[in-house]
């Protein structure tokens, strides 16, 4: 059976969309064919970017990470979620602020986690519980540095921003992917996450957290395990216990975390779950 994934080849006998693509390039240049409206549609990018057309965009940015990583043999993931805005503890004195160099040992942490993580996932191959991050700077380098340090693969799931543009060095490069949809891009860290890990961070991480422990309060998604690192952190910015009294949750929901303080004791409950 011929292979027919993304290397060009197919198993019909009609032209393919490259074949195709490059004839229309060496076409006799005519008005007519000088016209946007002669272009090929999926090789119009003036016509994928119009209005009408973001259905397809939703569709196709769907698409393409799931097609690459099932390409891939991944079967399972571990996310961490946390902040862009932690520095690593040799950078510590240069934190915006005293408060957030405090949280530097985090950097490590996460680093520790994500290497003992992928360490424990290359003896079977290094397709299960392969580490999903941001793509990002902060807590999100820390976890594919680790990954890398551990000889593995690691996925950096970057979104269009105005800051943070380009993806960490230790993305693994095949795994690099860039979004526009924030909704799309929050499909793929949770599609094949076996256990999320949640470290000190702002807006985007407890935007994250939310989402995932939504979906799962409600049973639109499996349970996995929620570890949060850093128990003060997380006291201290969110009054669990009053949502509980005040019957906006149940008593039951508070189960849906746990909180732990290192890499690994961390790493120790993913790998036994």
């Amino acid at each position: 059976m011929k292979d027919t994934k993304m290397t060009g080849s197919k198993a019909h006998p009609f032209p393919d969309a490259r074949e195709d693509v490059r004839r229309s390039l060496i076409e006799d240049q005519t008005p007519q064919t000088l016209s946007p409206t002669y272009r090929l549609a999926f090789d119009d990018s003036d016509f994928l970017m119009r209005e009408e057309l973001r259905p397809v965009r939703l569709q196709l940015e769907l698409l393409k990470p799931q097609m690459m990583m099932d390409e891939a043999g991944i079967t399972s993931t571990v996310v961490m979620f946390g902040g862009a805005r932690i520095p690593s503890p040799a950078e510590k004195d240069k934190a915006r602020t005293p408060a957030l160099g405090e949280l530097s040992h985090f950097y490590e942490e996460a680093r520790e986690f994500a290497r003992l993580v992928t360490q424990e996932s290359m003896k079977s191959g290094g397709t299960e519980n392969i580490i999903v991050t941001g793509g990002g700077p902060g807590v999100m380098e820390a976890g594919n540095l680790g990954a890398e340090q551990a000889g593995g693969k690691s996925i950096g799931l970057n979104i269009v921003l105005p800051f943070e543009a380009t993806p960490n060095a230790y993305v693994t490069p095949e795994f690099s992917f860039n979004f526009h949809y924030f909704a799309i891009r929050k499909m793929h860290f949770l599609m094949r996450a076996k256990a999320i890990t949640v470290f000190p961070g702002g807006f985007g991480t407890l935007d994250e957290l939310f989402e995932a422990m939504t979906l799962i309060q409600t049973q639109r998604m499996a349970p996995v395990p929620i570890l949060l690192f850093g128990e003060k952190f997380w006291r201290s910015i969110i009054n669990w216990e009053a949502l509980e009294a005040a019957g906006t949750i149940g008593a039951d929901d508070l189960n849906l975390f746990r909180f732990v303080e290192t890499g690994e004791e961390a790493a120790r409950i993913v790998l036994e779950a």
